[in-house]
């Protein structure tokens, strides 16, 4: 079998603040939306586009998510692609494409004052991939 990615790194601003909700079995997951602009010029003329994104975040990172972003936070996240059809309340189907984010990074620089990080810090929040301190003296090199 062939490999294959489904791997996605977004930067852009909340669309509306993460609703935090649970599943019947009481895991945690949370939906927003993201906004990313692109610019580029034709013939002189300066074009922009705005691309809609939804996000979905699970466990932990979405309790986090719901706790620290609100709309109009700027933010790095990446995960993967997902799409996702059911039958809708009209019986038509619905289908959704969502990405589903294992990583993000608050990247605004300026802060609310209810956090504890200085002006200008960002914060990463993994879910994955914890990151253990390293000390030099048990390194064999």
């Amino acid at each position: 079998m062939s490999k294959s990615l489904n791997k996605v790194q977004l930067i852009g601003n909340l669309t509306r603040s993460p609703e935090l909700k649970f599943t019947p079995a009481g895991a945690a997951y949370c939906n927003f939306g993201i906004a990313t602009n692109r610019e580029w010029k034709v013939d002189g003329e300066n074009k922009q586009q705005t691309d809609f994104h939804n996000i979905v975040a699970w466990q932990k990172l979405a309790e986090i998510c719901a706790q620290l972003l609100k709309k109009g936070t700027k933010v790095y996240v990446e995960g993967r692609i997902q799409n996702r059809e059911w039958d809708g309340q009209d019986g038509q189907k619905v289908r959704r494409t969502e990405i589903v984010i294992e990583d993000m990074i608050i990247v605004d620089s300026k802060r609310d004052s209810s956090t504890s990080n200085t002006p200008g810090e960002s914060e990463v929040y993994e879910e994955k991939n914890a990151v253990e301190e390293i000390n030099t003296d048990d390194l064999p090199f």
